[in-house]
């Protein structure tokens, strides 16, 4: 089986550039302006796509203040209740094929996260190129199956996710056709601490799934995703905010856009620096070998004179005969006077 997507126009495969999403989430702070900023920012720092997420308080929970209903976890949220929470945080419906169609004008893939059944027929309609199943659904296998039913790509986040659960809803996604599927290694906690992140379980999920992997990062800073690419990620998501100092629900752990625009030129950079498996010169490493070490005269020799450690040396540049003869040319006489300075070759050595 070929690991390979189509998300719009763009192809993600192990030969292909990593796809770079910034995550709008609710950064826009129900502002419109500061959402269309933020997919204009995002491409002027080179990502590839943005997301939005799709849901409003009632389709994601119920109206309720009572122990189960309020956030208690140790979280950038707590006493708050769910519904109080993505009340602040949804992006208003009626913005969506706005932003969608802007960030088409500008060169960008827009899709999103839908939580219910609803969002999923509204999203449809609007024929977003992917979806994206958020960390807290993985478990909602009617959902996934209801999305994947849908023929388009699936991007699923491990956040709070065991092997068995990613197995369940990869499982849903295949189950109705749908082979398009991505897995992102992710961690929910907000931000989330170094210690917890486990990259080098992202080539295990492509290697356990046959599926396409990256990585959906909540941690502060860019050192995570860069390491994420190397290690094979093929997707980074990064939540992304105009400024941290406009506070918002997400703010604390969104990059900035002039972050956001370092970590796409490192990941660029490290995609260059990984390269593939060669052990070819290229022409500037050919040259460069003149550096290395060889057989050099490091004193005046005479016709007749013997070969000794005191009159020949493995030495830069790389000029001479190669090291491996030196125990070899060791006794030999010389042929004729040389002066110290010069490589050693093999018509200098009488056999």
């Amino acid at each position: 089986m070929k690991k390979k997507l189509k998300i719009g126009n763009r192809t993600i495969s192990n030969n292909d550039s990593v796809f770079i999403v910034a995550e709008i989430s609710a950064n826009h702070l129900h502002n419109f302006n500061n959402a269309i900023k933020l997919i204009k920012k995002a491409k002027e720092v080179g990502v590839d796509a943005v997301k939005l997420q799709t849901y409003t308080a009632d389709t994601m929970t119920i109206n309720c203040d009572n122990k189960y209903f309020k956030i208690n976890q140790g979280t950038l949220w707590d006493e708050r209740t769910f519904y109080d929470l993505y009340k602040e945080a949804y992006t208003p419906w009626e913005w969506q094929p706005k932003l969608k169609k802007i960030a088409e004008e500008e060169g960008l893939i827009c899709f999103s996260s839908p939580f219910d059944k609803t969002a999923v027929d509204f999203l449809d309609n609007m024929d977003v190129p992917a979806y994206k199943i958020a960390s807290f659904e993985i478990t909602d296998i009617p959902l996934i199956e209801y999305i994947a039913s849908k023929g388009k790509p699936v991007i699923l986040a491990t956040g709070i996710a065991t092997l068995s659960d990613i197995e369940e809803a990869v499982n849903a996604c295949r189950k109705v056709g749908n082979n398009q599927i991505a897995i992102l290694k992710c961690t929910s906690a907000y931000p989330a601490p170094y210690e917890d992140i486990n990259l080098k379980t992202i080539p295990n999920l492509a290697q356990t799934f046959n599926v396409i992997s990256g990585l959906s990062d909540h941690t502060l800073g860019i050192s995570v995703p860069i390491a994420a690419v190397a290690l094979g990620a093929k997707i980074v998501e990064k939540h992304f905010t105009l400024s941290r100092s406009y506070g918002g629900p997400d703010a604390a752990f969104s990059l900035e856009p002039e972050e956001l625009k370092t970590m796409v030129k490192s990941i660029r950079e490290t995609e260059k620096a990984l390269g593939e498996v060669s052990y070819r010169l290229t022409d500037k490493m050919e040259k460069s070998r003149e550096f290395s070490r060889s057989l050099f005269v490091v004193k005046d020799i005479k016709t007749g004179e013997i070969f000794t450690e005191e009159n020949i040396r493995s030495i830069r540049p790389g000029f001479g005969l190669h090291p491996r003869y030196y125990k070899e040319v060791i006794g030999k006489k010389a042929n004729y006077d040389i002066e110290k300075g010069v490589p050693l070759q093999w018509s200098m050595v009488k056999f």
